[in-house]
């Protein structure tokens, strides 16, 4: 059976069409693919940690800061300050690079990602920052009195409420 021109045309267009996408798909996955690791495994990756995408997570050490409009460098450690750990944690510079601000949550203390790249400098080169305020969201301490939210009146439940006065008019 013999294959007219249009025919052999088509498939070929198709064949192209269909290799550019699933080339486009496989280097696009593969760019946007990074891998979360923690401070201490970060120093544990050898040669790999300088070429791939990274995601690094850690506690903001407090003073570290040093902002000059979206540029940050500051250091994060692998512990929160107030641990006993604390002291014996590893820590990693990072320098924020990216076109925003950091978050408002970035701060003294903040847990915080970084995601970007490990240079042989030893500083952690981030194109984006993300943060919370891990103070913001710890568990009550335990034998603490609970919290009242803001403008609410504490519950007067387990005390009587006083009997009204009634006033009797005299003749």
């Amino acid at each position: 059976m013999k294959v007219s021109p249009n025919t052999l045309r088509i498939s070929i267009a198709v064949a192209v069409i269909l290799g550019t996408i699933g080339w486009l798909a496989y280097s696009g996955y593969g760019s946007s693919k990074s891998y979360y690791v923690t401070i201490a495994e970060l120093g544990g990756m050898g040669d790999k940690a300088y070429h791939s995408q990274l995601r690094v997570e850690g506690f903001v050490q407090p003073g570290t800061i040093q902002q000059d409009g979206t540029h940050v460098d500051f250091v994060l450690n692998e512990y929160e300050s107030h641990s006993p750990k604390a002291s014996s944690g590893r820590l990693l510079k990072v320098s924020y690079k990216g076109s925003e601000p950091p978050p408002d949550t970035f701060k003294d203390n903040a847990q915080a990602l970084a995601i970007g790249t490990y240079g042989r400098d030893g500083v952690f080169h981030a194109s984006e920052l993300q943060a919370k305020c891990a103070s913001k969201y710890a568990p009550q301490q335990p034998g603490a009195a609970p919290s009242t939210p803001a403008g609410a009146k504490p519950s007067t439940a387990s005390t009587a409420a006083p009997a009204p006065a009634t006033q009797t008019a005299a003749n």
